[in-house]
């Protein structure tokens, strides 16, 4: 019984620190560079716990739709999707806990200490409109090469510099598909973890480390 209750108190006390620190980091602002120009639109959208990249399914810069192929999804009118979603996170949760009422324990203790494999989801739309959910960001073409560069390292590739397609009926709809990703995800690096070093990565305002949504959306109130 002490054992029990010492225990029990250590993860409460874990817990809190760990959430005290989110906080207070997810607060502190890495700020945009400096005299960057605004040429191109991306967005970030979240479904109120996850985070994901959004892009132009093709520019003059690249066409995410090579390798990020169609057929992959189940869509049959492909001309009108005109953004891609893309969010990093572990595959147990991508591909077995499709509600929370379907979260494993066993799946939840292995994300949260890396000790599984991750997966990167694709999604397609024909439009994104812009709410609290949904922000653009204007940045250059530059930057968006940084970006392009950082997303495209997320992916596992093949022999031959392919990505890797999951098969998988675990789909969210017709639009989405997942692929073999890069990196272990735990409760210090997670999906929004990821996403937040995306927009580090071609120099927009962040979040100095957060493994929560919110503190991103609050940059971009």
């Amino acid at each position: 019984m002490r054992f029990a209750l010492r225990f029990a108190l250590g993860f409460v006390i874990f817990v809190a620190l760990y959430l005290l620190v989110a906080y207070c980091l997810s607060r502190l602002t890495v700020d945009r560079e400096k005299g960057q120009a605004e040429e191109l639109a991306i967005y970030i959208k979240t479904n109120g716990v996850h985070t994901d990249i959004v892009v132009p399914v093709k520019n003059d810069l690249i066409d995410w739709s090579r390798e990020l192929c169609f057929c992959n999804t189940h869509l049959t009118d492909t001309g009108s999707m005109h953004y891609l979603a893309m969010g990093w996170g572990d595959k147990g949760f991508y591909l077995q806990t499709p509600t929370w009422a379907d979260l494993k324990f066993s799946v939840a203790f292995k994300a949260a200490f890396a000790l599984s494999t991750t997966a990167i989801h694709a999604t397609f739309y024909d439009s994104l409109p812009v709410n609290d959910k949904c922000k653009r960001i204007m940045i250059s073409r530059n930057a968006y090469t940084r970006l392009v560069n950082y997303i495209t390292g997320s992916f596992q590739k093949d022999n031959n510099g392919h990505v890797i397609p999951i098969v998988t009926n675990a789909n969210y709809g017709k639009a989405d598909a997942f692929y073999e990703a890069n990196g272990s995800y735990s409760m210090l690096h997670t999906c929004n973890t990821w996403a937040n070093n995306a927009l580090k990565s071609c120099g927009q305002k962040a979040c100095w480390w957060t493994p929560f949504d919110t503190g991103i959306f609050l940059k971009y109130r």
